[in-house]
This record gives C-alpha cells, sequence and structure tokens, in this order.
C-alpha cells in the first residue's frame, strides 16, 4: 500500500481566540472599567434619543449593609427589562436610587452608641441626623459598586438619595398637598407600636411568627342588668394579652351569640353556650381526658358548685344583655376602676376561641377602640413609648412590674403581676401559658408589638376628595369585572380612587392585582407619623387653640425653600419665627416634631424622580415599578396611595413582582441557620453571569431556590452556551459579506433553521413584553442546545469542514451561522452581559460595545411545510441515534460515521447518511449493524467509492484537487 498523504491542512477546522474556560471572576472586572472608561450608557442614551420611550421606576433599598441575593435578583430582573425594551429600540433610562431614613439606619446607628453606652437622647438631634446621613452615605457608595459589578447599567453618577436636600422638600411639598386639600388629621388611634424602637410601624414594617402566650379567663361581677337572674354572677373573658386587663374600660358581646350561665370557682359564670365545655376545662371545672382516661389524678373540685352546669340551662340571646353593668376586678383600688364597665354590642365577637366575651381596652385595640368611640369612651394613653405603665398609673405600684415592658413574657405569665393580682381577689378563673398563636413581631429588632393608642397623623381612606376626571369604582370588585358607572357628581375617597387605579393597571403575574386590590379594599387610615429623628419632618404648625394645622401657602412656600437648601435641619425651633413670617406669632403655634413614615418617603419618589425636572430623560406615570412580593403592602402601595391622593391615579402603568429566594431545601435564609447564599461570594467564586443567568431561569415569578448544586447546574448551562459562541467564533472565522448566500439558493436544511430562528425570535419577542425572562432564557438555551449544537452543529461540521470554501452548501451554512450569532449574541445580552461583550469584541475587536446594538432583523425564510417536514425528519433522526447508541457503548463502533442504517425512510427525498451522520442508510425497518465500507482519509466517511482505507472519497478527491490548483502545487 502507498504511503498516504496527511490532508489535516486542507481541512477547515474552526479557528478562534475566545477560550473555553471562562475566568468570569478575573475578566468581568476589566469588561466593567471598559464601560465606564468608554460611557457606555451615555453612549446608549444618545443612540436611543428622540424613541419611544420605556421608562422603569428603580423602588430604592435601604442603604444599610452588603446586597444580599434578594438584591441581587431584583436588580437583574429591573436591569433585563431596561436592556430588553433598550434592545427593542426604546429610549429606556435607568435612574437608580436609595431609601435613606427611616429606622432601618437609625438602628445601625443607635446600635453603634449602644456599644459605646451612649445615649440617643442625649446628642443633639443635628448631630445624630448627620451620623445617620453619613451611614446612610457610605452604604451607598458600598452598594453602588456591588450592583455595578452585577452588571446592571445606569446613570450611577446621579442616583436619586431620599436624604438629597432636593428630594427632601419635594417630599415637603407632596406632604403639603395633602395639607391643602384637607387630606390629613390629627386623631388618636390604637397603631401598631414597637416599645423596642419606640415609635408607630407601617404593616410593611411587620411581620408575624408563632409564639407561645399566657392565656387567662377573668370573672367581671354583673352589678346591674335588665335581667335580674344575672345581678351577681360573672361576665367571663378570655384574652391572650393579659398587660392589657389595666386599661379595660368594657366588655362586648355578640348580639347574635346565645350565652349561659355556669358554675366555676363557686361563681355563676356568663359564656357562650357553644364555648362553656372549653372554659370549664380550662377553670378546672370538669374533668380533663387524662383524669377520664385514668391517666392523671383525679382534682379535688370541692371549690366548684356540686353541678358546673347549674341545672336546666336558661339561653341568653347577646341582644338581651344590652345595659348590662359590670365592674372591674380591681374596683377597689378606685378612682378609674371603680367607674362601671358596659357591655356593649360588637358585630366582630365571635365563638371561634375563647368565652363569647370580649374584654374593651380602647387604648390597645382597633376593634375597641372603635366600638368605645362609639359609646363616648376615649382611651387613657396608660402605656409609654418603651411599653412601661405610667408611673402615676393606679394598678401595679410594684417596683418590679413598673420596670417591665408589657412585651415582657414574666409581665404576662400565670405567676406575674397582673394575673397575681387578679388572683389575689378572687377574679383569675383560669391561666396557662400554653396558647400557640401567631403574632407580630418589628421585622427590624424582631421583638413583638402592640396596639398603642397615641396621638398621630392619619390620611383617610373614606373621606371624599376633590372630583377626578374619570369614575371611581365601588367598593368590592377587585377581584372580578368591576362596574365603573358612578354618578357624574360623585366625589372619589382615596379608597375608591385608588381601587380604580388598580383595575386600570396591568399585573405580572395578574393574582398581584387581587392582592393589592384586596389590601386597599380592607386597610384603615394611613398613618404618617413616626415618632423617630432620622427621617422627613411633618413640616405643620397647629393652632394651640384651635388644633388646627395651618394652611397657608406663603409659609409652605418658605417651609419648601428652607428644606431645599439646609435639608430637614431646616425644622427647627430656631427657624419656626421665620418660617411662619410676620403674620403669625410662634408662641400660637405648635411646631410637629414627628416625621414621615418612610414609606411615604419612598411613595413619593415617583414626584422627586419622574416628575421634578432632575433628570429630564425621564417621565411620568412610569412604565413598570417590580420589586418583591412583600411590596403589594409596602412601597406599590404607597406609592400608589400618594399619587393617586396628590394626582388621581397609579404613578405606574403596569406593576411586576417576583417571589423570596429560598435555599436548595425550599427554607427560608436566614444567618441563624447558616443557609444564605451571598451573591458577592458567588461573584468571586463564578462571576456575576452566573448569577444573572440563574437569577433568569428561574421562574421568579413564585418563590424560587438557590444553593451549592443548583449554582454547578447553572454554570454547566453556561458553559454550553458560551461552547455555542466559541464554535461560531470559530466557524466564522474570515467570513466576509461576499461569502453570503440568498436565502432561495440555500439547501433546504439551511432554510429550515432559519425558519427556526424566526420562530425563536417571535417567542423572544413575545417573552421581553410579558416580562417572561424564564422562558426567554430557556429558549435561548434550548436553542443553543438542542437546534444547533446537538443537530445543525452537528449535521453540517462535514461540509464546514471538508467541502471548498466556494461551494454552496458551505457558504449558505456560514451564512446562515452568521445570522445565527448576530441574533444570538443580541438575545444573550441582556442576560450574559459580561459575556457577550467578550464574545462582540473577539469577533469585532475595534468595534463598539454589543450594548449599542438593537434588536436584530432575521432573514425571512418561515415556511409551514418546510417546518412540518423537519420536524419528522428529526424524530426518525432521533430513534436512529438511539438505535445507534448500544453499539458504541458496546465498543461494536467508535462513531456514527462507522455504523450502517436500515430505517423506514424515503430514500430519494433527503440524504439520510449525511442528516444521521453515518456511512449509509437503506429503507426497511429500523436496525443498525457496522459498515464494511472503507474510511475516507480526509472526511472520515466510511463509503463504497472509497477503495482503501486512507484513500479519498470523491467530493474530498475533487476538493484537494481544486485546493491544490490554487495552491499551485502537484495534484495529490
Amino acid at each position: 500500500m502507498t504511503q498516504q498523504r496527511d490532508y489535516k491542512d486542507t481541512v477547515f477546522l474552526p479557528k478562534t481566540d475566545f477560550p473555553m474556560k471562562a475566568g468570569l471572576p478575573q475578566k468581568e472586572p476589566g469588561i466593567l472599567a471598559r464601560w465606564q472608561a468608554e460611557k457606555v450608557y451615555a453612549k446608549l442614551r444618545e443612540a436611543r434619543a428622540g424613541r419611544e420611550k420605556f421608562i422603569l421606576h428603580d423602588g430604592p433599598p435601604y442603604a444599610n449593609g452588603d446586597i444580599h441575593i434578594g438584591h441581587a435578583l431584583n436588580k437583574v430582573l429591573k436591569d433585563a427589562v431596561v436592556r430588553t425594551q433598550t434592545l427593542l429600540g426604546k429610549d429606556a433610562p435607568y435612574i437608580p436610587g436609595w431609601d435613606c431614613h427611616g429606622l432601618p439606619i437609625e438602628w445601625k446607628v443607635e446600635e453603634a452608641y449602644r456599644k459605646k453606652k451612649l445615649n440617643k437622647d442625649e446628642v443633639p438631634a443635628e448631630e445624630f441626623r448627620a451620623e445617620c446621613r453619613a451611614y446612610a452615605a457610605k452604604w451607598v457608595e458600598v452598594q453602588k459598586g456591588q450592583f455595578q459589578r452585577l452588571g446592571i447599567t445606569g446613570d450611577w453618577d446621579r442616583p436619586y438619595l431620599t436624604m438629597a436636600p432636593e428630594a427632601e422638600a419635594l417630599i415637603v411639598a407632596e406632604l403639603l398637598k395633602f395639607a391643602e386639600s384637607g387630606q390629613l388629621y390629627r386623631g388618636a388611634k390604637p397603631v401598631m407600636w414597637s416599645p423596642v424602637e419606640k415609635t408607630a410601624l407601617a404593616e410593611a414594617e411587620v411581620e408575624y411568627e408563632d409564639i407561645t402566650s399566657t392565656q387567662i379567663d377573668v370573672a367581671f361581677e354583673i352589678v346591674s342588668s335588665p335581667i335580674a337572674e344575672l345581678v351577681g354572677a360573672h361576665a367571663v373573658i378570655w384574652t391572650t394579652t393579659p398587660w392589657t386587663i389595666p386599661v379595660n374600660q368594657a366588655l362586648a358581646y355578640g348580639p347574635e351569640v346565645e350565652y349561659r350561665l355556669v358554675s366555676a370557682h363557686g361563681k355563676r359564670c356568663l359564656v357562650a353556650e357553644e364555648l362553656y365545655q372549653a372554659f370549664l376545662l380550662r377553670a378546672g371545672a370538669l374533668p380533663s381526658l387524662g383524669e377520664i382516661l385514668g391517666e392523671q389524678p383525679e382534682q379535688d373540685r370541692s371549690h366548684h358548685f356540686t353541678d358546673p352546669v347549674l341545672g336546666e340551662p336558661k339561653i341568653f340571646k347577646g341582644s338581651e344583655l344590652a345595659g348590662t353593668i359590670c365592674r372591674h376586678p380591681m374596683h377597689h383600688l378606685g378612682g378609674f376602676y371603680a367607674e362601671p364597665r358596659p357591655m356593649l354590642p360588637g358585630d366582630f365577637v365571635t365563638t371561634e376561641s375563647g368565652t363569647g366575651l370580649v374584654h374593651m381596652a380602647p387604648d390597645h385595640g382597633e376593634d375597641d377602640f372603635a366600638l368605645c368611640k362609639e359609646h363616648g369612651i376615649n382611651p387613657k394613653f396608660v402605656v409609654e413609648a418603651d411599653g412601661r405603665y405610667r408611673e402615676d398609673w393606679g394598678w401595679l405600684p410594684r417596683t418590679d412590674a413598673r420596670n417591665m415592658s408589657v412585651i415582657n413574657p414574666k409581665f404576662n405569665a400565670p405567676d406575674g403581676p397582673i394575673c397575681s393580682d387578679l388572683r389575689e381577689v378572687g377574679a383569675l378563673l383560669a391561666a396557662s401559658a400554653d396558647y400557640k398563636h401567631s403574632y407580630p413581631h418589628s421585622w427590624r429588632s424582631k421583638a413583638k408589638v402592640i396596639f398603642r393608642c397615641t396621638p398621630q397623623w392619619f390620611v383617610p381612606m373614606d373621606k371624599p376628595m376633590a372630583p377626578f376626571d374619570f369614575p371611581v369604582a365601588p367598593l368590592g370588585g377587585i377581584g372580578g369585572a368591576i362596574s365603573l358607572a358612578v354618578d357624574a357628581s360623585h366625589t372619589a375617597t382615596l379608597r375608591q380612587t385608588a381601587l380604580k387605579a388598580i383595575a386600570d393597571t396591568a399585573f405580572y403575574p395578574d393574582k398581584g392585582r387581587n392582592r393589592i386590590g384586596s389590601m386597599v379594599e380592607g386597610r384603615p387610615d394611613w398613618v404618617l407619623s413616626r415618632q423617630r429623628a432620622w427621617g422627613v419632618p411633618i413640616t405643620l404648625f397647629v393652632d394651640r387653640k384651635s388644633g388646627e394645622y395651618l394652611v397657608d401657602a406663603a409659609v409652605n412656600t418658605r417651609i419648601i425653600a428652607a428644606i431645599r437648601e439646609k435639608g430637614v435641619d431646616a425644622w427647627s425651633d430656631e427657624a419656626a419665627p421665620a418660617l411662619l413670617g410676620p403674620d403669625y406669632n410662634p408662641e400660637d403655634y405648635e411646631r410637629i416634631t414627628d416625621i414621615l413614615d418612610v414609606w411615604f418617603d419612598s411613595g413619593s419618589t415617583h414626584a422627586f424622580v419622574l416628575e421634578s425636572g432632575t433628570w429630564p430623560e425621564l417621565q411620568s406615570p412610569a412604565d413598570l415599578y417590580l420589586e418583591g412580593s412583600d411590596q403589594h403592602r409596602g412601597w406599590f402601595q404607597s406609592s400608589l396611595l400618594e399619587s393617586c391622593a396628590t394626582r388621581g391615579r397609579a404613578p405606574y402603568k403596569a406593576v411586576l413582582t417576583h417571589g423570596f429566594t429560598m435555599d436548595a431545601k425550599g427554607m427560608k435564609m436566614s444567618k441563624s441557620l447558616g443557609n444564605t447564599i451571598s451573591p458577592l461570594s458567588v461573584m468571586e467564586e463564578y462571576g456575576a453571569d452566573i448569577i444573572r443567568l440563574w437569577a433568569l431561569s428561574v421562574d421568579y415569578t413564585a418563590d424560587h431556590r438557590i444553593g451549592p448544586e443548583i449554582l454547578k447546574g447553572v454554570a454547566d448551562q453556561y458553559r454550553k452556551l458560551r461552547n455555542t459562541f466559541r464554535y461560531l467564533l470559530g466557524a466564522l472565522h474570515d467570513y466576509t459579506p461576499e461569502e453570503a448566500v440568498s436565502v432561495e439558493d440555500m439547501p433546504e436544511l439551511e432554510r429550515y433553521m432559519l425558519s427556526l430562528l424566526a420562530d425563536l425570535d417571535a417567542r423572544m419577542k413575545a417573552a421581553v413584553e410579558a416580562y417572561d425572562f424564564n422562558s426567554y432564557t430557556r429558549a435561548l438555551v434550548d436553542f443553543c442546545n438542542e437546534d444547533l449544537s446537538a443537530f445543525f452543529f452537528d449535521i453540517r461540521k462535514d461540509s464546514l469542514y471538508c467541502d471548498h470554501p466556494a461551494d454552496m452548501k458551505r457558504r449558505a451554512y456560514r451564512t446562515v451561522l452568521d445570522a445565527m450569532f448576530h441574533a444570538l449574541i443580541r438575545y444573550a445580552a441582556p442576560v450574559l452581559v459580561f459575556t457577550a461583550e467578550e464574545v462582540w469584541a473577539s469577533r469585532y475587536p475595534d468595534g463598539e460595545s454589543v450594548h449599542l446594538l438593537e434588536w436584530p432583523e432575521i432573514p425571512a425564510a418561515a415556511n409551514a411545510e418546510l417546518a412540518t417536514k423537519w420536524a419528522q425528519l428529526r424524530a426518525t433522526r432521533a430513534d436512529v441515534l438511539e438505535a445507534i447508541e448500544p453499539l458504541r457503548r458496546d465498543k461494536l463502533v467508535r462513531s456514527s460515521l462507522e455504523a450502517e442504517v436500515t430505517a423506514p425512510v424515503d430514500a430519494e427525498t433527503t440524504d439520510w447518511a449525511e442528516l444521521f451522520i453515518t456511512s449509509a442508510v437503506h429503507a426497511g425497518e429500523l436496525q443498525v449493524s457496522k459498515t464494511t465500507h472503507h474510511k475516507c482519509g480526509r472526511c472520515w466517511r466510511h463509503l463504497p467509492e472509497v477503495a482503501e482505507d486512507g484513500a479519498l472519497c470523491g467530493r474530498c478527491e475533487d476538493v484537494v484537487a481544486r485546493l491544490d490548483a490554487e495552491a499551485g502545487a502537484p495534484a495529490a
């Protein structure tokens, strides 16, 4: 046999310097620096100037620590929205922002004080606020760098900060709009209060945790009643907050509830018919299950009446109790405790638990407050800001009780001061520390909160406002079709206006509409005031005689100007005379020292970010707000209420919500559990593009997971995408537009692939419009893996490697690869922002950033008949490859090129051997065997025309001859 020629130099293998190994943690910072040096964001604004705008308004995170994985998910989603809308050709500027006021920052500064054993209240207010401002400014800079490291595009040199004097002035201006329109009032209502943080809390600042509380049954002696036989009996209440008994002022019954008398502890006790047995068990008047089963010793019940049910029962309907008067168990203390305790009808009283009678403490309950106010009973304001009773209060004279907060378990324990005193006077019928239930806690301090009645500033939800230009939604219709037909003369309330705005807003997912709608339908008046130092002040002067706040446009103008010049420190006693001006005597006015709820700050961001002109590239309302699902009761709602009260509409056209990130087991992340994943650590190990690919691959509309194994899977997915681009770069080496082939001249396979690309393009656009990045990313990944790597690349690599560069099939293949490259790099750019830039620069080293490009133009190649045909061919191909696999596994063949296939095919219609990448294909029932044909020394195909192993097939002979002729070399 003659010596064979080495044909390696005649084979066109892909060439590229693009590395297989990504090295993202090392490369990404350099790419980021390049973007900053080349001012890519500014170039993008210039390129999109005058185009249709798309405004995503950034919800401000708190500037109080390193970013966590929730921040990363949120910002990546926002970035994907901005980048995809920009890719579509829109002008989509992004102004990041930070929430800088409020307890999250103040609490951190106080923690530093406590470590130094300093008292915040002894430090001048301006000095303390300066420390809060410095703390916030520090973390703004830290988080700014961390967000940019994630590849988030935006105007990082001009972010918005709620603590900027201009922002504070505009927040004040928004507040004064409420005041001028009469949408503010000062009232005393029970609000959620944190004794640890000494301030009222918004609902969004509260989380619920399961706790175990003391439950007690307390007897209130009935001293008069229209029902004679009740006089001398005891109305029994049940509560899990013993600390509220010292401020009891009434009892409530259910008008439709049925009651009866039973015996316990030698007393005739009035309780609900449905609950008397449970009460008697708690009181020990009936044997427990353990006693009945003999598992516990039988208790002595001689202190109870012989018959706890008191013979044949008489049922009293709740409505019959009207006019009944009780007395407080501690009535012997005189004063407040000697006052009569009326029994009042309460529609909120149920028989789900307790005794069917509820003790009323208007200081510490919403229902209590409303019912007592209706009957002329006012709160007493006896619990201080730190949760302790006033020193002058008539009960609890002991030092140990005075020094304990009402949230202290010892204060409420069965042997604590409340229960001990009630037991001593014979009023405590049952007490046990075993009641498990959900209870509100401050999400910052994690301490229990209480309802506490204090003077606060409110925005009314149901007070008529100035008419708007659209009809308003009647209550009760958010979930379904809403009838918007109302009397034209009707004046809308804030609640109705907000509900109408919700109906007009698009929600992603749509269930968000019902969630925020139900919250707005049932929410109480908005509590605006907080009793803290770090925040925007409630800039009101209140007439000391009338109690009315001053409404004067000139005064308000001076206040806004002063805040704009000096920030919140401009609101002081020293400045009051100048702010009031010559027409008012400062001694006649109280200067309010409360600050605004921080949710009012962030709820006003649409005003000073979108409308102030500081960022002229923005406009209002925003096209989209995007935050976690908890913001239905937070920023989405405060922004909605603020805008509806001042503008009569929502500040957004659409709202997108994402779920929360759990650990790999689906558990909530917690530092104490040690299951948190830091995005900073992930970037150090894998790179930012891996976080981005994870964030845009999960179904973020629901709760989702992350963990080491999940990240390894994402990294593997990334490697496949990277290899797809690496192949494209190599296969397109030296490609020029002159090589392109028209669609009409392409083989069927190329036209089919362009048809698939057009279909992908349509799906990607639809996903962008629906903000469905899970589908967007998965479609991209699947196309690269299944349609390209496992199919198109696999079939056409022979043509790429072995056909002559001028051959039509190879040119058509490279033409399609070029179209694929330009489409896929654009699709990938919003997801893999750093990698896409690296890929683009590898092919176009002198070009500008990939992120300046627009959506690709796909060659028209849609052909339903062709798509159907090739779908069937691919199904047959999958069957053949599956049949070959056992031979490969048993090493009977080393590759499919050594296999000869019989399959149910029409041999005349398609080059089946090329499609299956086999030696030969025959028509018939599916079977596979090893071929007997010899192997071509150049293309490695086993063909009948090859005379011996190493010789050339006809195609390769022709190509080599042409190449030799072109090179001036002698033929082989």
